[in-house]
């Protein structure tokens, strides 16, 4: 994929110099990456939605192009979205989450509602079924790595391990052959070893030392939300979209038996579909 197929540019948005990707007219989609990725890993989203919308991606905090430089807590990381929000004079956007990416799109959906025309979500459950689920053993031990990011220096010297191939080829082994090309891992290495991964483990240790705030009663999230799951998750259960429901008014959940947690990239043409049925029901 061309670099240039897509406008990049930056912002100083919150204190920081934030770079992201933009294209397209129409009601703006904003895609939030997640651990350890970039914009590149919406890549497909961005050219199937592009013809449609007004597509942006950025860079979060501490990740690729965009300065590393704390606090990372989750009130933080969406301040980040909402002044880029600011910055591109949009009021109101249509927001899809993955991972990380999608935690602060959850919260951003809870608690600032009113800046959003839709919420999409790929494999990351509620915050408030998560609280209740990650004490459990069976959801303790797929999460395990949490506790290791919280280590000064070894996650990042583990993760920078042998040029970052070894993390390039775990996330190549978890996905259906042909996911990422040799492209693909050449722009992923390259964003790893620009700044590091201590900005994306930061956010990790950050989710320790202050946690979301998430009120109670938990606010009902009232926009049109799809929540997308690939099955074959390993770090996150299945059983952790049953009940969203109950924080979530207008809710699909749709489940993609035999895809990995990398969902968007491994399953491209289903996810995009699904997108595009959730945006044209949400628009105006």
């Amino acid at each position: 994929m061309e670099m240039t197929e897509f406008a990049h540019r930056e912002a100083t948005v919150n204190g920081i110099r934030m770079h992201y990707v933009e294209a397209g007219d129409g009601e703006p989609v904003v895609f939030l990456h997640g651990f350890p990725e970039s914009w590149y890993s919406w890549r497909h989203q961005l050219r199937a939605l592009r013809e449609r919308y007004q597509v942006i991606a950025p860079d979060q905090r501490g990740y690729n192009l965009t300065e590393a430089r704390g606090p990372y807590d989750t009130e933080t990381l969406q301040a980040d979205i909402l002044c880029l929000l600011d910055h591109l004079g949009i009021e109101r956007a249509h927001i899809v989450g993955h991972d990380w990416g999608a935690v602060i799109a959850w919260l951003l959906a809870m608690q600032h509602g009113d800046r959003l025309k839709s919420l999409a979500v790929c494999n990351l459950p509620h915050p408030a079924i998560f609280r209740r689920h990650v004490l459990r053993p069976r959801q303790a031990l797929r999460s395990w790595y949490v506790l290791f990011f919280q280590l000064p220096f070894l996650p990042e010297l583990a993760l920078s391990a042998g040029g970052y191939h070894r993390l390039a080829r775990r996330m190549i082994r978890e996905c259906r052959p042909g996911t990422f090309t040799k492209e693909d891992i050449r722009e992923f290495l390259a964003g790893w070893r620009r700044q590091g991964l201590s900005g994306g483990i930061n956010w990790y240790r950050a989710l320790l030392r202050h946690p979301p705030r998430i009120p109670d009663p938990v606010p009902l999230i009232t926009v049109p939300t799809l929540l997308i799951w690939g099955d074959e998750d390993r770090y996150l259960g299945k059983e952790l979209t049953e009940g969203t429901d109950q924080y979530v008014a207008k809710l699909r959940v749709v489940h993609l038996p035999g895809v990995s947690h990398w969902v968007q990239q491994e399953a491209p043409d289903e996810v995009n579909r699904l997108l595009l049925e959730h945006l044209a029901g949400a628009e105006g």
